[in-house]
Formats: structure tokens, sequence, C-alpha cells
């Protein structure tokens, strides 16, 4: 009986304030420097014009992520490109200690995950779902997953401060159907902020121009010219608006502005962790009210 007391505290004050417009407190997790970036780049750099914090925490220290360098030397050119990025989103960047290639969902890294939502006060948490190619982006979403409502227990990671709400938990878009497709629930136009997300993408220098041409077979495709290079890469960035997300657009934004959108990105709504109403999530995202 206590339990359910408790969770019901938890989950009625987990938007309190919200109603006020205060800026809110965004955290969101990928599995490598530049995750969050490509997932949530966009919608980050829009909540910093409403006055809201925004975290990204890459769970591990992309040191495998290229195809001559590895080990300490590469985690440390990610972190600088990380940090750049960061500085061009305009959002603080987190590097957790944790080797590219070898993640799994560990209780020692649970905590980990548990400890940063705690530390940023987070109101929502965003994240990959746990169905992925990669096994760090699936083990990634495993772990959010299981942090959701831990964070709220004070004998779990006892010495960081629980959170008194339990935060809104939402999962980037994805293109994989099993078990289950990506549910489109909120769409962010991002059109007008696509050039500074392709320009903060770039930082990540040794990714986007380098491994992930090398380890795709399209290395022969990157342009010579550094003054090229972003304008082939929001080609490569930029995704199709498809009826599902054009839907889900003309839900939040209605009919005449959706049909002007040409790049969006897409949340789904995790099933753990508080479940918004549809006033909750234009509270959580002011862009939403024009």
């Amino acid at each position: 009986m206590k339990t359910l007391i408790f969770i019901s505290f938890i989950l009625l004050n987990a938007l309190d304030g919200n109603g006020q417009d205060k800026p809110l407190r965004i955290i969101m997790f990928g599995a490598h420097p530049d995750d969050c970036d490509q997932g949530g780049g966009g919608t980050a750099v829009l909540l910093t014009t409403y006055g809201y914090k925004v975290k990204f925490v890459s769970v591990t220290n992309g040191d495998a992520g290229y195809q001559t360098q590895g080990g300490g030397a590469l985690a440390q050119r990610r972190m600088l490109e990380a940090k750049e990025a960061g500085t061009r989103f305009g959002v603080e960047y987190d590097i957790l200690d944790n080797h590219d290639g070898e993640l799994l969902p560990t209780l020692d890294v649970r905590l980990q995950v548990i400890r940063k939502i705690r530390e940023w006060n987070a109101d929502v948490v965003m994240a990959p779902r746990p169905n992925d190619y990669h096994p760090d982006h699936r083990y990634t979403g495993v772990l959010v997953q299981d942090a959701a409502y831990m964070v709220a227990v004070p004998n779990v990671a006892a010495n960081t401060p629980p959170l008194r709400k339990n935060p809104v938990f939402l999962y980037f878009q994805d293109r994989f159907q099993k078990p289950n497709p990506f549910r489109p629930d909120i769409a962010i136009d991002i059109t007008s902020v696509f050039e500074k997300k392709i320009h903060a993408l770039d930082a990540h220098q040794s990714q986007f121009y380098e491994w992930l041409p090398w380890i795709g077979g399209y290395s022969e495709s990157v342009p010579t010219q550094v003054t090229d290079r972003e304008k082939w890469l929001a080609q490569r960035e930029g995704h199709e608006v498809t009826a599902l997300i054009r839907q889900s657009l003309e839900k939040w934004y209605g009919r005449e502005q959706a049909a002007k959108v040409k790049q969006a990105e897409t949340f789904e709504i995790c099933e753990y962790g508080t479940q918004p109403t549809d006033d909750d999530i234009r509270r959580i995202f002011p862009m939403l009210k024009k």
C-alpha cells in the first residue's frame, strides 16, 4: 500500500511547475559522442532559445569508432569534438568512461545513468529504443529504461539525492521494424535550425568525414574541400518527412504549417516514466503552442 501511494505521489508531481511555463531541464543519452546530436540536436537548439537547460550524455567514450586510431588517443579526440559540438548546439556535453563496443547493461553503468539524471534534475529524458543494429545503442536504451522509476527511489544510488518527480522518458527516432516499428508520437519542426544542427554535427570530424564513410563504403563521396563538407553532410543527414511524420506534424502544428516542414525530429513516448497528456507535451515543447 505504501508503495502504491509513493508511486502515485511521484506521478502526480512529475510535471509540477510546467504549467507556469518555466524553463525545463532536458537530458539526452546516446551510446557514442554524436548520437544525441543526430537524434535530438535540432530540438535541443530550439529548446535552448526558450531558456531550457539541455545536456547530452555519451554512455561510452567512443574509443573504438575509427579505422586506424583507437584507445585513449581516439577517446580524447572524440571528447574534444563533442565539446565543440556542445558549444555549437548551446548544450552541456558529458562523456562517461565506458569502452566503445563493450557496453553492457550492468548495475554499475545503470547507476551512472541514474546519477546523471538526478544531478541534472531532469524533467525529460531522451534515449534510443532498445532495438538497434549496434549493441551499444541497444544497451543504452535498456540502461535508460532501467533507470526510469529508480531515479526516484532513495535507496538506489543513495549518495545522490533522488528526484521528487519521475521524468517523462522519450525515444529518439529509428528505422527498425522488429519487434515493433518506431511511433512518432511527437514531431518537432527543425527546418529553421537544420543548418545549425549540421554545423554542430560538423564538429565530429572523425565520424562524419572519416570513420562512417570508411565503414559505410562511401569515402570517395566526401568532398575534398572543407568548405563543401557541411552542404554534403546536410544531404546525408536530412531525413524524409514520411506520411506518418506528416500526420504527427499536423496534429501538433496544424495542416497548413505542417505542409511547410522540410526537416523534423520525432520522438516516441516511453511507457516507463510519467505518461504525459497532450497538454503536458505542449508545455514541454513550447514551440508546439504556435
